[in-house]
């Protein structure tokens, strides 16, 4: 028998959300050491092979020199910043679907969905928009070599004291057009699979395919590409579902 719908609760969101920021990270975390080991490795001496011939042979030296906590060096940042960022997403994703219900047992179109998700885009903006304008100049500083700023923390301070709060904020409405239709489709596309994937209302997926294929049945189609971003946000969902079941038994009425 299918569960009975459950009031959607946007707090709920916001601190299951939080939890799958957290899992996101530490699931992600190893390929972006692997990622910026490869891309900042000295260059190699005339007839030397380079420190790292690629990602599985960074990944394999790290592993054997520091062990497993050398993949996980430098994680504090990341779950600093992630962390909210999923937080309030989840949160706006949660407001848009609550504000579009007239009863709390209403179940949404995936029109309504997809425009719930774009209420969290707008929502994730507000986080987003400063990150990416302070990479962005960080990173043309690399390439130009040029040294204006010395980090993170001096380019915010230097933006403010010469452009105010608007020039931490350039290219808002950029990072909207973006964002806001990107959201809509990643949650819409979530809740389509979770639809596909769980009839009425059943979360045993995972535990009959690894019992009947065992662990690589979760891998298959597994490419490069996809090497880091299908895993780290297969996890921000489990740690979200994960979350939002415990906190439902926990605090049902919060």
């Amino acid at each position: 028998m299918a569960d009975q719908p459950k009031p959607i609760s946007p707090l709920k969101n916001l601190l299951a959300g939080g939890f799958g920021g957290v899992c996101l990270v530490f699931v992600g975390h190893p390929l972006d050491t692997v990622k910026v080991r490869l891309q900042t490795q000295p260059p190699s001496l005339p007839g030397q092979p380079p420190m790292y011939s690629g990602t599985f042979d960074c990944f394999r030296k790290t592993l054997i020199r520091e062990g497993i906590m050398g993949l996980y060096r430098g994680m504090a940042a990341p779950i600093i910043g992630v962390t909210p960022m999923f937080a309030v997403c989840f949160f706006g994703f949660g407001l848009g679907k609550r504000l579009q219900q007239k009863h709390p047992e209403d179940v949404l179109s995936y029109p309504q969905l997809f425009a719930a998700g774009m209420l969290s885009g707008v929502f994730t903006t507000g986080i987003m928009t400063p990150g990416e304008r302070i990479k962005c100049l960080l990173q043309i500083q690399a390439s130009s070599g040029e040294t204006k700023y010395t980090g993170t923390l001096d380019c915010a301070k230097k933006l403010y004291q010469e452009f105010g709060i608007r020039g931490i904020y350039k290219g808002t409405v950029l990072t909207l057009m973006r964002d806001v239709p990107a959201s809509g489709m990643y949650f819409m596309t979530y809740e389509w699979l979770k639809n596909i994937f769980t009839p009425e209302g059943k979360r045993d997926v995972l535990r009959e395919l690894i019992r009947d294929e065992g662990i690589t049945s979760l891998y298959k189609g597994f490419n490069a590409v996809m090497i880091r971003a299908f895993p780290a946000n297969a996890a921000c969902f489990l740690g979200f579902e994960v979350a939002m079941k415990f906190l439902n038994w926990a605090i049902p009425n919060l």
